[in-house]
């Protein structure tokens, strides 16, 4: 029977797991044990994404370097200078910080972009190929407009999701604490520029496992949003 389990019901399944152990840690049992194994969650999630991917090739590992460093970099900018996203502070729950920014935040952009620019590629793949059945062309530019243009914009959403968890988790604290629309429009900027990467690097574009993990991510912050005190 475990034979006809495939990479991405296994990943799946370990993904709600690890969530529902985190979800319930936080809300029921108040766990600073769980909070602070934030970082292994968000390695794992990096991990099952990497073994869910078919077909790996130097671009899509281009594509994660690039997606991890220039994450990482713009925290860095912002948290040092406050020309990115605004006045901002990490604290110690992600882990160990280099120019005081947590290591792991890259590999938090990676996950992003990556899923989102997954999910929407798979959205709209089915609705493009319909498109250049009528036409009898492919909208080539279409697409990638699409991809990078709504994928971004769901990053923004997401970001805008766990915003206020966040900062309740201690994972990071705003100046007055007030969370500034410039946050989002760096979001929505950087967003774009890496789903930019991601689109035009060539590897497959097929995770089944990326769509999984970021809706399992949406209602796991959505109910620490809505319940946590």
């Amino acid at each position: 029977m475990l034979n006809n389990i495939s990479k991405y019901q296994a990943a799946t399944f370990i993904a709600i797991l690890f969530h529902t152990i985190g979800l319930v840690g936080i809300l029921v049992f108040n766990s600073t044990f769980i909070i602070q194994s934030t970082p292994f969650n968000l390695l794992l999630s990096a991990t099952l994404l990497i073994w869910t991917h078919k077909d790996k090739n130097k671009f899509f590992y281009l594509f994660a370097v690039i997606a991890f460093i220039a994450g990482f970099a713009a925290e860095v900018i912002g948290v040092n200078t406050g020309l990115l996203f605004g006045n901002y502070s990490y604290g110690d729950v992600l882990g160990f910080k280099w120019q005081q920014v947590p290591v792991v935040i890259g590999i938090n952009w990676l996950i992003v972009v990556y899923c989102c620019g997954i999910t929407i590629h798979t959205f709209l793949n089915n609705i493009i190929s319909k498109l250049a059945t009528e036409t009898k062309a492919p909208p080539i530019a279409l697409k990638g407009i699409s991809v990078i243009a709504d994928g971004a914009t769901l990053a923004v959403l997401f970001d805008w999701l766990i915003e206020p968890v966040a900062v309740k988790l201690g994972y990071w604290q705003w100046k007055n604490g007030s969370i500034p629309l410039y946050n989002y429009m760096c979001w929505l900027a950087i967003g774009a520029l890496l789903l930019a990467v991601f689109h035009f690097c060539r590897f497959n574009k097929q995770n089944k496992f990326a769509i999984h993990l970021l809706l399992i991510q949406v209602m796991f912050f959505l109910l620490l949003r809505t319940f946590l005190k």
